[in-house]
Protein backbone atom coordinates (compact mmCIF):
# COMPACT_ATOMS: atom_id res chain seq x y z
CA UNK A 1 0.00 0.00 0.00
CA UNK A 2 1.33 3.66 -0.84
CA UNK A 3 2.28 5.51 1.63
CA UNK A 4 0.17 8.73 2.98
CA UNK A 5 0.95 11.51 0.38
CA UNK A 6 0.31 15.63 1.17
CA UNK A 7 0.66 18.40 -1.63
CA UNK A 8 1.91 21.43 0.17
CA UNK A 9 1.51 25.14 -0.91
CA UNK A 10 3.58 28.55 -0.50
CA UNK A 11 4.70 31.72 -2.00
CA UNK A 12 7.60 33.39 -2.29
CA UNK A 13 8.44 37.00 -3.32
CA UNK A 14 10.42 36.47 -6.20
CA UNK A 15 11.62 33.72 -8.77
CA UNK A 16 14.75 33.55 -7.59
CA UNK A 17 13.88 32.86 -4.33
CA UNK A 18 11.05 30.02 -5.06
CA UNK A 19 13.29 28.55 -7.10
CA UNK A 20 16.38 28.48 -4.30
CA UNK A 21 13.79 26.49 -1.77
CA UNK A 22 12.18 24.19 -4.73
CA UNK A 23 15.59 22.96 -5.31
CA UNK A 24 16.77 22.98 -1.54
CA UNK A 25 14.00 21.44 -0.53
CA UNK A 26 14.32 18.61 -3.10
CA UNK A 27 17.85 17.84 -2.87
CA UNK A 28 16.64 17.27 1.01
CA UNK A 29 14.69 14.73 0.03
CA UNK A 30 11.63 16.62 2.15
CA UNK A 31 10.21 16.39 -1.39
CA UNK A 32 9.65 14.69 -3.95
CA UNK A 33 8.46 17.22 -6.42
CA UNK A 34 8.65 20.84 -6.40
CA UNK A 35 6.63 23.29 -8.94
CA UNK A 36 7.59 26.63 -9.43
CA UNK A 37 4.54 28.53 -11.36
CA UNK A 38 4.13 31.78 -12.83
CA UNK A 39 4.30 34.99 -10.77
CA UNK A 40 0.46 35.50 -9.51
CA UNK A 41 -0.81 38.89 -7.51
CA UNK A 42 -1.66 38.20 -4.44
CA UNK A 43 -4.57 40.65 -2.68
CA UNK A 44 -5.00 40.84 0.91
CA UNK A 45 -4.94 41.94 4.74
CA UNK A 46 -1.67 42.94 6.57
CA UNK A 47 -1.18 44.70 9.75
CA UNK A 48 -4.53 46.75 8.96
CA UNK A 49 -4.23 47.52 5.22
CA UNK A 50 -5.09 46.68 2.03
CA UNK A 51 -1.58 45.11 0.29
CA UNK A 52 -0.80 43.38 -2.76
CA UNK A 53 2.36 41.77 -4.02
CA UNK A 54 3.78 39.68 -7.09
CA UNK A 55 4.46 36.75 -5.56
CA UNK A 56 5.77 33.30 -6.99
CA UNK A 57 3.72 30.06 -5.64
CA UNK A 58 5.30 26.42 -5.08
CA UNK A 59 2.83 23.41 -4.81
CA UNK A 60 5.59 20.63 -3.29
CA UNK A 61 4.26 16.90 -3.01
CA UNK A 62 5.47 14.81 0.00
CA UNK A 63 4.62 11.94 2.57
CA UNK A 64 2.33 12.83 4.85
CA UNK A 65 4.81 12.15 7.75
CA UNK A 66 7.73 14.18 6.35
CA UNK A 67 5.15 17.18 7.05
CA UNK A 68 7.30 18.63 10.34
CA UNK A 69 10.16 18.31 8.95
CA UNK A 70 8.47 20.02 5.86
CA UNK A 71 7.05 22.87 7.24
CA UNK A 72 10.05 23.55 9.60
CA UNK A 73 12.41 23.64 6.85
CA UNK A 74 9.79 26.16 4.65
CA UNK A 75 9.70 28.58 7.84
CA UNK A 76 13.77 28.05 8.42
CA UNK A 77 13.84 29.40 4.61
CA UNK A 78 11.43 31.89 4.06
CA UNK A 79 11.38 35.40 3.96
CA UNK A 80 7.89 36.30 5.24
CA UNK A 81 6.87 37.12 9.29
CA UNK A 82 3.84 35.06 8.68
CA UNK A 83 4.46 32.68 5.42
CA UNK A 84 1.51 30.48 3.45
CA UNK A 85 2.16 26.72 4.18
CA UNK A 86 -0.51 24.83 3.36
CA UNK A 87 -1.00 21.24 3.35
CA UNK A 88 -3.74 19.23 1.47
CA UNK A 89 -4.34 15.52 1.85
CA UNK A 90 -3.86 13.57 -1.14
CA UNK A 91 -6.88 11.58 -1.16
CA UNK A 92 -7.07 9.98 -4.42
CA UNK A 93 -3.92 9.18 -6.74
CA UNK A 94 -2.31 6.51 -9.04
CA UNK A 95 -0.67 4.42 -6.49
CA UNK A 96 2.39 4.14 -8.73
CA UNK A 97 2.62 7.98 -8.64
CA UNK A 98 2.52 8.16 -4.49
CA UNK A 99 5.11 5.25 -4.52
CA UNK A 100 7.13 7.53 -6.01
CA UNK A 101 6.64 10.18 -3.77
CA UNK A 102 7.57 7.92 -0.89
CA UNK A 103 10.36 6.27 -2.93
CA UNK A 104 11.84 9.91 -3.62
CA UNK A 105 11.13 11.59 0.19
CA UNK A 106 12.82 8.58 1.81
CA UNK A 107 16.08 9.85 3.65
CA UNK A 108 19.41 8.30 2.49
Amino acid sequence: MAAAAILVLTSLPDEDSARRMARELVEARLAACVQVGAPVESLYHWQGRLETAREVTLAIKTRADAWPALERAIRERHPYELPEIVAVTINDASPAYLDWIAEQTRPG
